[in-house]
């Protein structure tokens, strides 16, 4: 398997989205996952891509791409993820160790932070087309970025 970073433009997403600190937690995440995919499917929103951030330190966010018009509820909350640059790796966790993964993209933006191709970088997110627990196609075509500024 080829693992290779670029700089790229992300799309907009419109969100569906749970937000929460405390301490690391897989389990925490897919139940999280679910609840939004759960509300998304009873307010009849078609759903897309899964996100996972981490905006800071011990907190995380879970979003679910959603198309159609709806309202935000007290735990669910709507918005925007804005376009952006973003340095981006495509790998699948089965065959290359995610720690691996991360590192090398961290060094890669650090030089490209010293040779000023970009200006600064951002938080982390992850991204999958689909549901990663129940889709090895997704799984296997994780998607990690960092937010760059040009």
């Amino acid at each position: 398997m080829t693992v290779d970073f670029v700089i790229k433009k992300a799309p907009a997403y419109r969100v569906a989205s749970i937000r929460w600190t405390g301490p690391w937690s897989d389990a925490k995440v897919r139940r999280q996952f679910e609840t939004v995919v759960a509300w998304a499917r009873r307010q009849g929103l078609k759903t897309g891509v899964w996100i996972f951030r981490e905006p800071s330190e011990r907190e995380f966010e879970v979003a679910v791409e959603v198309r159609g018009t709806a309202r935000s509820d007290r735990k669910v909350r709507l918005r925007t993820l804005p376009a952006t640059s973003v340095a981006s790796v495509v790998y699948d966790p089965e065959v290359v160790a995610s720690r691996v993964v991360y590192h090398g993209l961290t060094d890669w933006v650090r030089w490209r932070r010293k040779d000023r191709t970009i200006r600064s970088a951002g938080d982390y997110r992850e991204i999958y087309r689909d549901d990663p627990w129940r889709n090895a196609k997704a799984y296997a075509a994780t998607e990690v970025q960092i937010t760059v500024r040009r």
